[in-house]
């Protein structure tokens, strides 16, 4: 049920964004993100070694996909998170059955808690993005793009760990080289990408941005050099523009999605002759939101000029 998800050309977006969009919608599953994917193939290789139990950090999708995964194979999951991540969320993860523990810093903080927490039972860790499975599972995504989509020119992927760059980045760079694998993340965030440039782990004090998903501070050094292989370029946008995006999927396509899934949209926005007469495609990753928030961005005065 997360795998082959819609993926379709979106004509209604086009005239606003001046290239060819098609979509590939990985929302459409039930915990509404791309994090299912390797979630299962974790939660399935643990199940096998009979009773166990997991730990993850998470800014919220990646915990309730665990929780999800584990429910059904009577794993003991357990999801640190800060207490400033999205309320939505963090209710998803409790309703899922899973510990929930909270920290009062940001994401960095609830990755060093959880790794003490591995430590100190001697239970599996997993590790967005570093670990295989995440990456796996968002390879997946690439398989399915270009076993699909009869040729197109870009793929805009949100950059935030970085499991879904490298892991679609890693087959469209096998089986399509020509397709320019683009990263992008928020001005507000932009320690990923940054690293990118410089081709070497740069981390930031702070992140300041609506985009919750993709908010990390410290790259993972394996993963940068991952990244490195495969990305033709990263990208940052502003938050106006990411706010524009959402608003112009639901407009356009008539999806909610969360600030994360809108990076995409942002980027050609931003640069729109790079992107005119292009096919693009976009994945929209995720659209776990609290509903009043969400109501705020893209009820906000209208940026398509962004």
């Amino acid at each position: 049920m997360f795998l082959d998800t819609p993926l379709y050309r979106c004509e209604a977006l086009e005239p606003v964004l001046g290239c060819t969009v098609s979509v590939k919608l990985e929302t459409a599953n039930p915990v509404r993100s791309f994090k299912a994917r390797g979630t299962e193939v974790v939660a399935s290789l643990l199940a096998e070694q009979g009773p166990s139990a997991v730990v993850c950090a998470s800014a919220g999708n990646l915990g309730q996909a665990l929780a999800w995964s584990g429910r059904g194979r009577g794993l003991d999951v357990t999801v640190v998170a800060s207490r400033f991540a999205t309320a939505a969320k963090l209710d998803r993860i409790r309703a899922l059955e899973a510990r929930l523990e909270l920290v009062d810093g940001d994401h960095e903080s609830a990755r060093e808690r959880a790794a003490a927490i591995a430590r100190h039972h001697g239970i599996r860790l997993l590790e967005d993005s570093l670990d295989i499975e995440t990456c796996e599972g968002a390879a997946t995504i690439g398989l399915e793009l270009v076993e699909t989509v009869p040729s197109f020119d870009a793929v805009l992927v949100a950059l935030g760990g970085g499991a879904l760059a490298t892991g679609v980045g890693h087959v469209v760079k096998a089986m399509a080289p020509a397709v320019e694998v683009i990263c992008v993340q928020p001005l507000g965030a932009p320690a990923m990408t940054h690293s990118w440039h410089r081709r070497r782990v740069v981390t930031t004090d702070s992140a300041d941005t609506i985009a919750d998903g993709v908010a990390g501070r410290y790259p993972i050094p394996a993963v940068l050099d991952d990244l490195l292989l495969v990305a033709d370029d990263a990208v940052l946008v502003r938050e106006a523009s990411i706010t524009a995006g959402m608003r112009m999927l639901l407009e356009h396509a008539g999806l909610v999605v969360e600030p994360s899934a809108a990076l995409g949209v942002a980027a050609v926005l931003e640069d729109r002759d790079r992107f005119a007469g292009r096919h693009v495609v976009t994945i929209v990753c995720g659209s776990n939101v609290d509903v009043d928030a969400y109501h705020r961005w893209v009820g906000a005065a209208p940026q398509h000029g962004a």
